[in-house]
């Protein structure tokens, strides 16, 4: 992980000490075998965020995919993520088409809004993951799932601060069911992209593109040391 130094910018994606450089990260996975790569999940699966001022647009998983296209130019991608969903409807309805599609890679995203409310059930939450996790490593898929950042210490995010508790707890199970499925997790509570004052869109819940983009290298560099440990 980068040095826990604030980095605060500003940056465009060429200077940007946190955004793993495209030739740094397609050499990181040299010896990725995937070639068939899915993404379920939610609005942070999908991409959603504001677009920053000198960073391409696209979501951390079309970057990944972009990365891992060069190393294995046929792979074939397919992200279900849908603005809004709970990890139940992760499971009801994008679960069935991502098993049917038979990837050998596969994130997982989704809990942030199953959390939303004061009165989210974490042990509902925990169950939907566990069975979505369960169901995808039959496969033989990779697993991968990161955690959410500590963005909520910031003076902009005062708004929504009530939200850390919960965000902390949906972190603690994240976790544990990568372990339990020996998952690529990646983690991003502490990383120093969160002080960033540009990293949020106006909605105060989504990345902006700048977020992405780190987020996207970060995810490379956990693949690329679970390729080296295997």
């Amino acid at each position: 992980m980068p040095s826990p130094t604030p980095l605060t910018g500003p940056f465009t994606e060429a200077d940007d000490p946190l955004v793993l450089p495209p030739d740094q990260a397609s050499a990181l996975v040299r010896a990725a075998p995937w070639r068939r790569f899915a993404v379920l999940g939610d609005s942070i699966a999908a991409g959603t965020g504001d677009p920053s001022p000198g960073y391409a647009p696209g979501g951390w998983a079309d970057r990944v995919a972009a990365t891992l296209s060069t190393v294995n130019p046929g792979l074939v991608y397919r992200n279900t993520g849908r603005i809004g969903a709970t990890s139940g409807q992760v499971r009801r309805h994008q679960l069935p088409e991502i098993l049917a599609f038979a990837p050998d890679l596969v994130h997982v995203s989704c809990g942030g809004n199953d959390l939303f409310e004061a009165d989210g059930d974490l042990n509902r939450l925990r169950d939907n993951l566990s069975a979505i996790l369960d169901a995808l490593s039959g496969t033989g898929a990779q697993l991968s799932i990161f955690t959410v950042a500590d963005v909520w210490t910031t003076e902009r995010m005062a708004p929504m601060r009530a939200m850390r508790p919960r965000m902390a707890e949906l972190n603690a199970v994240i976790r544990e069911v990568a372990t339990e499925f020996d998952a690529v997790l990646t983690e991003f509570w502490d990383h120093p992209l969160r002080l960033r004052p540009g990293l949020m869109s106006a909605d105060l819940i989504h990345f902006t593109t700048s977020g992405h983009a780190v987020v996207a290298g970060e995810v490379v560099r956990a693949l690329a040391a679970r390729l080296s440990r295997d």
